[in-house]
């Protein structure tokens, strides 16, 4: 639907911009369900695409009966956000690029240029009043905590990062056009918002928790936050609207600031803990000094900025994250309780039973079942006793290699005597197993059948067709290195080819223990860290292919 055609009709419309966002749509949710508003959903997209359940629930059927419209605009772009203020009252301006990408051009483009734009476009249809939702961000430095902090606190001298600098520019440029042409303006500051929809706290923390990574506590755990559930967070949007719509209200806190909580400041790890135990993960309990975890931080920074360019995915372990985790980051909402008459709707405790609820495909036991790890050694016996899952029959598998080991290397023996041995002991075992009864002071023995050792025909043509294919993929590399521009598969021939050499050097009896350990704790190590060696794996192929194609580009101009 167009923005000028949903204009038209009766009813007061408000524009919500990066309306299909987190927060944003628990506002429009919230504006609706008022019946004071019909709303206009402006994002980024051409055209709205809702949720099953969002179009088959509340927001679904205002679209169809005409109070809520959607437009399509680029905050970049003076023109789209004119077209999307047309007729509209209030503007809740809520749209901003991802925090976690720290690109100084992206937020300042969007950020800065594009609320110059959205305070331009206000001034140009005669919106009467504008909501901003800034961050508390705007007044950390990312060294000191902060601590029941207000809006009397300075913006800092140096940000943190640059999504929280330019959003500081952006709510000076908000308060600085409070009067122009009769515009009223406030900021909401609403601080670390979660709650159901979130596509970023919950997620991430659950793909930490599955990881492996959830164990460990940056810093001595003791640092206090100020979570805000994003019911609240429409809810303090709402009461600066209603606040700023009356005389006395506009006097008050028209071209202010408002910090915006839950007003139940909680351990940081704590509330993280909440969430991982209602889910069915453990909590973290692994403390890790912050002075342990700078320099590692600087040094993943370092090689981000040095191989971006070449497809490196934006790190999770960066300064600024460290800083965020181990500082304490309390506000005051007395400002906004006193002025605003804001009070949460939702309790902490609360908030944070319905986001757990709402969150039942990351629940434990939906955890993946079968890791690659497993699929890769055929999911049978093989990877249970590799991969630990049945702890007895490894350490059986164990004793009988370290017996091996034993006969093949400790003892002199040649290796025809050592061969000789082992099938002596295993027939030994074959036949005495075969003589005991079937119970044994009420252990049941289990008896081994032919059958265990033979192999059909089905098995030996599933062999045969693995080495074959084993055969054919083979040549087909071998065509493609001929050919002279794979060079991610020339750096994998390379470095097989090294282990190969490396391997062949050692001794026979130092192979044999380190194939072993390799074998047991390597495999191990992959299905726990799964996705993040996939990763790292994924980032050095696109490296690989930046260079081969970097290469190929250069070769082919000197031609």
């Amino acid at each position: 639907m167009e923005a000028a055609a949903a204009g038209g009709g009766g009813g007061r419309w408000c524009v919500v911009t990066g309306g299909r966002g987190f927060a944003a749509r628990h506002l429009v949710t919230m504006l609706l369900r008022s019946g004071e508003w019909r709303v206009r959903v402006a994002d980024l997209a051409p055209a709205i695409t809702l949720d099953r359940d969002e179009e088959e629930g509340f927001l679904g059927a205002a679209f169809r009966e005409g109070q809520a419209a959607y437009a399509s605009a680029d905050l970049r772009d003076k023109a789209q956000v004119a077209r999307a203020f047309e007729g509209a009252e209030v503007v809740f301006h809520m749209a901003a690029p991802d925090s976690s990408i720290n690109s100084f051009q992206l937020h300042y483009s969007v950020n800065v240029e594009g609320t110059k734009n959205v305070i331009d476009a206000c001034i140009r249809c005669k919106v009467k009043r504008l909501i901003y939702t800034s961050s508390p961000s705007v007044v950390f430095d990312g060294v000191h905590g902060i601590f029941n902090a207000d809006e009397s606190m300075p913006y800092p001298d140096k940000f943190n990062d640059s999504y929280s600098e330019t959003k500081a520019d952006a709510e000076k440029l908000v308060m600085r056009a409070n009067g122009r042409e009769g515009l009223l303006t406030c900021c909401i500051r609403p601080s670390s918002i979660f709650g159901p929809g979130d596509k970023l706290l919950v997620p991430s923390l659950v793909a930490a928790a599955r990881a492996g990574k959830s164990k460990y506590i940056i810093g001595d755990g003791n640092n206090y936050y100020d979570f805000t559930y994003v019911e609240n967070v429409a809810y303090g949007h709402v009461c600066a609207e209603k606040t700023l719509s009356s005389e006395d209200g506009a006097k008050i806190a028209a071209g202010k600031t408002y910090f915006i909580t839950n007003m139940e400041p909680i351990k940081f790890w704590e509330f993280m803990s909440l969430i991982l135990e209602g889910l069915g993960y453990e909590r973290p309990s692994v403390k890790i000094p912050v002075s342990v975890m700078m320099p590692v931080a600087h040094v993943v920074e370092w090689t981000y900025k040095k191989f971006a360019k070449y497809g490196m995915k934006v790190p999770q372990l960066t300064p600024s994250r460290i800083r965020l985790l181990s500082c304490n980051r309390t506000f005051s909402c007395s400002r906004a309780k006193d002025q605003l008459g804001y009070e949460p709707l939702v309790s902490l405790k609360d908030g944070l039973k319905r986001t757990v609820e709402s969150y039942p495909h990351l629940q434990a036991q939906n955890q993946r079942s079968i890791s690659k790890a497993s699929i890769f050694l055929g999911n049978g016996n093989l990877a249970k006793t590799v991969l630990w899952e049945d702890t007895k029959q490894t350490v059986t598998v164990l004793l009988l290699l370290a017996v091996i080991y034993y006969h093949l290397f400790t003892c002199g023996y040649t290796f025809i005597t050592a061969m000789a041995k082992l099938l002596s002991l295993t027939a030994l075992f074959l036949f005495i197993h075969g003589m005991l009864p079937t119970n044994v002071f009420g252990h049941k023995i289990e008896k081994l059948e032919a059958s265990n050792f033979h192999i059909t025909q089905v098995e030996a043509h599933h062999v045969a067709h693995s080495i074959s294919s084993s055969w054919n993929s083979l040549v087909a590399a071998l065509r493609s290195l001929c050919r002279g521009n794979d060079w991610p598969l020339f750096f994998k021939v390379a470095l097989s080819l090294l282990v190969v050499s490396i391997l062949s050097s050692m001794s026979s009896q130092a192979a044999f223990k380190i194939g072993t350990a390799l074998v047991f704790t390597g495999f191990k190590a992959y299905e726990k860290w799964e996705d993040t060696i996939d990763s790292m794996a994924g980032d050095a192929c696109s490296i690989l292919l930046h260079f081969g194609s970097t290469k190929k580009s250069s070769s082919e101009k000197q031609m």
